[in-house]
């Protein structure tokens, strides 16, 4: 019963800024690693940001310097805010949490949010 919620895409011009959020509604369950993937058309998802439950972070390296996740355990979310944005950031992003449900562990999946860089 836990869905995720989220918000943020949009366009933006070139060397803009979005800042992304995914939030998880439900109960009974323990997140663990939260993380942010994308895909572009014509290619693959690829993992562009995780963060642990201790808070350790791994990015791309295409996004290092420019992208940074945080979460908010309170809340249930994670965040993924974007810097200097380039055409080639340019995908449908979906965010992944990782949770224990009381029985077992497993992840799920965002419905995806759209980020357009163009001028």
């Amino acid at each position: 019963q836990v869905q995720l919620v989220e918000s943020g895409g949009g366009l933006v011009q070139p060397g803009g800024s979005l800042r992304l959020s995914c939030a998880a509604s439900g109960s009974g369950f323990v997140i663990y690693t939260m993380s942010w993937h994308r895909q572009a058309p014509g290619k693959e998802r690829e993992l562009v940001a995780l963060i642990t439950s201790g808070g350790v972070t791994n990015y791309a390296d295409s996004v290092k310097g420019r992208f940074t996740i945080s979460r908010d355990n309170a809340k249930n979310t994670v965040y993924l805010q974007m810097r200097s944005l380039e055409p080639e950031d340019t995908a449908v992003y979906y965010c992944n949490i990782d949770l224990y449900d009381g029985s077992s562990r497993s992840d799920y999946w965002g419905q995806g949010t759209q980020v357009t860089v163009s001028s």
